[in-house]
């Protein structure tokens, strides 16, 4: 499968310069070398994708799939991975589409812990809507919803999925497109459900974690305990310090499709009947 297969004919609007052009080209790069060292086709992937900047992923990825109702996205790829359990699903979700309306979903999904992938582009704002403040804003922030500054704390979703023992967490920085693919890869590798929170400035209403790149740092790719990865996500929320990156969290456990006899016959005795 060829990179260039994955492109499509639709005008790009995003703004010029932004973090998303950077991780559409590591998502196509991860798709093409998972699905070559697996030897899957390009009909063998399906994504689900929300409302948002996030959302145009759909446009510009020549992968089928669903467009979303705002927070639906998590649902939506475990309903593929029900459907048919031997597609390899990725969702697209925006910090406000995931950890706001969508947070139930984000929350369940670990225990369901369908073999899919999960990643949310999180610009710390409402960008399409022109920058009202998501659960993950900073506190201060000014906003144009909150011109005397968004009073509540951020939420840190890699600490609540560590403590939901989600089966594998990671963060990644969007302009490292490398780094990213890298993740990606070992995501969609992953034998169940993988969350990757990529952060991103937004050059138009949100350029403050452009200005904590610099305190960026990536961790050991190693497997931890809980208590150690929830450590480590904490420290996302100081405002002094290194801000660490990478894999957080792996723990492997029974896959939706393995925990129900139904989906893993189906997932065996029917591989491939989607591609006649």
């Amino acid at each position: 499968m060829k990179v260039d297969e994955l492109d499509t004919e639709a005008d790009v609007t995003w703004c010029p310069g932004c973090n998303n052009f950077m991780l559409l080209s590591a998502v196509r790069n991860a798709i093409k070398s998972h699905g070559e060292e697996n030897g899957y086709e390009r009909k063998d992937f399906s994504m689900a994708a929300g409302i948002g900047c996030h959302g145009k992923m759909f446009d510009y990825l020549d992968v089928g799939g669903v467009y979303n109702l705002h927070g639906r996205v998590i649902p939506t790829l475990v309903g593929m991975k029900m459907g048919n359990p031997n597609l390899q699903v990725i969702g697209f979700g925006g910090d406000g589409d995931t950890y706001a309306e969508g947070v139930s979903h984000f929350v369940h999904v670990s225990r369901l812990n369908p073999d899919a992938t999960m990643v949310v582009h999180n610009n710390e704002i409402y960008a399409l809507t022109t920058g009202q403040a998501t659960p993950t804003t900073e506190k201060g922030y000014r906003t144009k919803a909150q011109p005397r500054g968004h009073f509540e704390p951020s939420m840190n979703p890699l600490e609540l999925a560590i403590i939901n023992e989600t089966s594998f967490v990671a963060r990644v920085n969007a302009s490292d497109a490398e780094k990213v693919q890298e993740v990606l890869e070992k995501a969609m590798d992953w034998d169940g459900y993988a969350f990757v929170d990529v952060v991103m400035p937004c050059l138009k209403y949100n350029m403050n974690i452009q200005e904590m790149q610099e305190r960026f740092t990536y961790i050991e790719d190693e497997d931890r305990a809980r208590k150690e990865a929830l450590e480590l996500a904490s420290r996302w929320n100081e405002d002094e310090g290194e801000l660490p990156l990478g894999i957080f969290y792996r723990n492997r456990k029974e896959t939706m499709s393995e925990r129900r006899k139904q989906l893993s016959e189906l997932k065996e005795e029917h591989a491939g009947w989607y591609q006649t």
